[in-house]
């Protein structure tokens, strides 16, 4: 199915954006592992509509419920199914782009994948409201990676052309605003309030990094650990690019400064560099996992774009109204911790079968 996601740890997700709930079902999850549901809301609450001061106006609670597989706070090793039910719904906002597909929006290429079938209200099952039951289940994930010491933090790194370059070695997941310095953070929400009184938006850059990895995790070719995340990533509507280490400026180097040399650690093996970002060949190296993605600016706009009636087939000129983010970095940081969560909990549970064999 193409909303589902994992070998082991299994999340299939459902829903639209005015739907009455979005929600999903979590499969694989060891029996008796606990689930803090105070730790679970916080983190869902990150991504929450409201939470940012650059957000939509659009208010939901996202209370999570369970339907089955959670008994007295521990999992039941059967299928873990929740929903999250939509409660400021205004489909009326969107009757106009019915027929006139928004630019940057996936309601043209949905329209053609579903013979113009699908809920085109508020982008349908293309929409961001679905990353709030990813976050639900990342959270989940996120927890039984603890119990392996195993840390997932994401932070803003640039918002349009202001850039965090802090070293990132703290958690930024219990500031308002998630920048390691303030004053860059500062900016970034003084550009993202300009370009909304402005009725245009702003993309950006989010770094996140693994830690606690053990070495081997990931399967070369097509499930390789790079491969998984990206997979997962990518579920996050706005992302348009992903990359790992040193990325794409590896390029521009000559492989004496781009390998990163080995040397002896007490009896171990320890790495003097992590230009590849924690991963060779596809699997997990004992160094941090570093990734940085590239999210685009809010297709939605107040600016007058062009486009094109599909009734009449003749062109046309849209302004979008109604609640949009300025811009969707702030809240896309927990989204992004909580795919890469599902992806290495998946490729933990997938190791972990291979070497006891079930």
């Amino acid at each position: 199915m193409s909303s589902s996601f994992g070998r082991i740890l299994k999340l299939s997700i459902f829903g639209e954006s005015h739907s009455p709930a979005v929600g999903g079902v979590l499969e694989g999850l060891p029996a008796g592992s606990p689930i803090d549901l105070h730790k679970l809301r916080s983190f869902v609450l990150r991504r929450a509509p409201g939470a940012q001061a650059a957000s939509t106006s659009r208010k939901e609670t996202d209370e999570i419920e369970f339907l089955s597989g959670l008994l007295n706070g521990k999992t039941t090793g059967t299928p873990l199914s929740f929903i999250i039910r939509n409660t400021d719904i205004r489909r009326d906002d969107y009757s106009k782009t019915a027929s006139v597909p928004r630019p940057g929006h996936a309601d043209y290429t949905g329209t053609a994948k579903y013979f113009g079938c699908n809920d085109h209200s508020g982008g349908g099952h293309f929409s961001g409201r679905l990353t709030a039951p990813l976050c639900c289940a990342g959270g989940i994930a996120l927890q039984q990676l603890d119990c392996e010491n195993i840390r997932v933090n994401a932070r803003i790194v640039r918002v349009g052309s202001v850039t965090d370059d802090s070293e990132f070695t703290e958690d930024v997941s219990g500031k308002a605003f998630p920048a390691v310095s303030d004053a860059a953070g500062s900016k970034m929400l003084e550009a993202i309030g300009q370009a909304r009184a402005e009725g245009d938006s702003l993309g950006g850059i989010i770094e996140c990094v693994m830690y606690g990895l053990p070495a081997g995790l990931g399967d070369p070719m097509f499930h390789g650990l790079e491969n998984t995340i990206s997979q997962a990533v990518f579920a996050i509507p706005a992302v348009k690019g992903v990359e790992f280490g040193d990325g794409f400026a590896l390029s521009g180097l000559t492989g004496s400064r781009a390998n990163d040399a080995f040397c002896a650690n007490n009896g171990s093996i320890s790495h003097l560099s992590n230009h590849a970002g924690g991963i060779n060949g596809g699997i997990s190296n004992d160094m941090p996992v570093v990734l940085r993605v590239a999210v685009k600016p809010t297709p939605s706009i107040a600016l007058p774009q062009r486009s094109v009636d599909m009734e009449s087939m003749a062109d046309t000129i849209l302004s979008i109204s109604g609640r949009h983010d300025a811009c969707i970095v702030p809240r896309a940081v927990p989204c992004v911790e909580a795919a890469c969560a599902l992806a290495i909990l998946d490729a933990v549970l997938l190791r972990r079968s291979e070497v006891y064999g079930h």
